[in-house]
């Protein structure tokens, strides 16, 4: 039975209506993750490495496509609330359309950009091939990309969230299956990796496209629609604040591994890279949740519904604190296993990856917090504190933990930096609900 965004939420409901966001997101960061495990154990540290060192440049062009679904979710949202139905479903074909545009753009600049981003990021030799390689052929499919990104929001917005799911879940049997097919089996290589990510894309971007486009029962389809940048504008600077986090973390990723290169090598980016999928999945349910919820307390701030937001916001953090402290856990717990079976060919890098996880998952304590934080003032149509916390959260607070705990502690200051970053986040994230409280009513 489908739940309606204008129904009252108890926790039960809040739970089963954003739970398909949050498999959503992990099966695409399991996807993700299935291509450094592939390539880590059949092809070799080198191009797992590579990968690693170019994903930052490949994830801050794909930023855009959370910019375009999470600005632009809650600006369809809120119109539905309004009860202004045809004018939201030409909202959202207008971004989709841009998303189209922007990601043909992106994805040419580049694919001629690459190489010489991955050089400057100290790329040589097989290293340098291999990232040029990874990268291009991602580039050639960033449309797909975008919009799978995209949808994984608007599916919420039109009450469709198990089918987003079953799209999402799709993609990612594609992408593991041809990864083993490719890689394991056929011995493709890297390239072969690379092939089984876009095909999955193309499942998660291009089928949505066809369902959307076509007469359905769900609350969007494509149409025609005329070109109003005042409404692209408006969606874009709501979810500017996504765009400042996936860029941020693009940015902040990059002086990671520039860090470590300089403090352990190919072994050090290699390490990183092992956190970096774990983390990818653990912050996917945080990320789950804030776009399965977001639609629904945009609708209800639109339409007035002040004591229901109220309960949406108590609930919500509760689900974020009982998540915090079961994701620390489990992370502290399966950090060993996790290392070893990334890297266990490799002892010494295999207890490097140990070590540093250990520290590293201390940040699951805050960022949920911080995550919901942002997302939820993009709901509320506030894109201007939501991209405040994300600024200060993923760049100014992380670049200046990378930059200065390395040089007091070494090797450790590199794997306690997100955790003092998501801690002094966490402080501005508390700041904005106490200012914010009386304007918006939610406490």
């Amino acid at each position: 039975m489908r739940i309606q965004l204008s129904e009252h939420f108890d926790y039960s409901k809040l739970i089963r209506f954003v739970l398909p966001s949050v498999i959503m997101m992990v099966f695409t960061s399991i996807y993700t993750v299935v291509d450094g495990l592939f390539v880590s154990n059949f092809v070799g540290k080198t191009p797992f490495a590579a990968i690693n060192l170019i994903m930052p440049f490949l994830m801050g062009i794909a930023a855009m496509g959370f910019m375009f679904g999470t600005g632009g979710s809650a600006l369809v949202a809120i119109t539905l609330g309004e009860g202004r139905r045809e004018r939201a479903n030409q909202y959202f074909s207008l971004i989709i359309y841009a998303a189209i545009v922007t990601g043909v753009v992106l994805g040419a600049v580049g694919f001629f950009a690459v190489g010489p981003i991955a050089s400057a990021m100290g790329a040589t030799g097989s290293m340098l091939d291999d990232c040029i390689l990874y990268g291009r052929i991602l580039l050639v499919f960033q449309p797909t990309y975008m919009l799978q990104i995209a949808f994984q929001s608007f599916f919420v917005t039109a009450e469709k969230p198990r089918l987003g799911l079953w799209f999402t879940v799709g993609a990612g049997m594609t992408n593991i299956v041809l990864d083993a097919l490719f890689v394991a089996v056929f011995r493709w290589g890297l390239a072969g990796a690379a092939f089984a990510t876009v095909m999955s894309q193309v499942v998660g971007g291009g089928l949505p496209l066809i369902y959307f486009a076509r007469n359905n029962d769900s609350l969007l389809r494509l149409t025609r629609t005329p070109f109003t940048p005042r409404a692209l504008l408006r969606a874009c600077a709501n979810g500017s604040s996504e765009l400042m986090t996936n860029l941020s973390s693009s940015v902040v990723n990059t002086l990671y591994n520039l860090q470590l290169m300089e403090l352990a090598g190919e072994d050090g980016v290699a390490a990183y890279g092992v956190l970096m999928y774990i983390n990818f999945i653990f912050n996917a349910i945080f990320f789950g949740y804030a776009i399965g919820s977001a639609p629904v307390i945009s609708y209800q701030y639109g339409a007035g519904n002040t004591g229901e937001l109220r309960s949406l916001f108590r609930k919500s953090l509760t689900i974020t604190a009982l998540c915090a402290l079961v994701l620390t856990a489990l992370a502290e717990v399966l950090s060993h296993p996790l290392s070893v079976l990334f890297v266990g060919y490799d002892p010494a890098l295999a207890e490097m990856t140990y070590h540093g996880f250990r520290i590293y998952a201390l940040a699951f304590l805050f960022c949920g917090f911080n995550v919901f934080g942002s997302a939820f003032f993009t709901a509320l149509g506030n894109g201007g504190v939501s991209a405040a916390i994300s600024f200060l959260r993923t760049l100014v607070f992380q670049v200046a933990a990378i930059l200065l705990l390395p040089f007091l502690l070494g090797l450790d200051g590199v794997w306690l930096a997100i955790v003092a970053a998501e801690l002094c986040a966490l402080a501005v994230t508390v700041a904005f609900f106490l200012l914010c409280r009386r304007r918006y009513q939610y406490a």
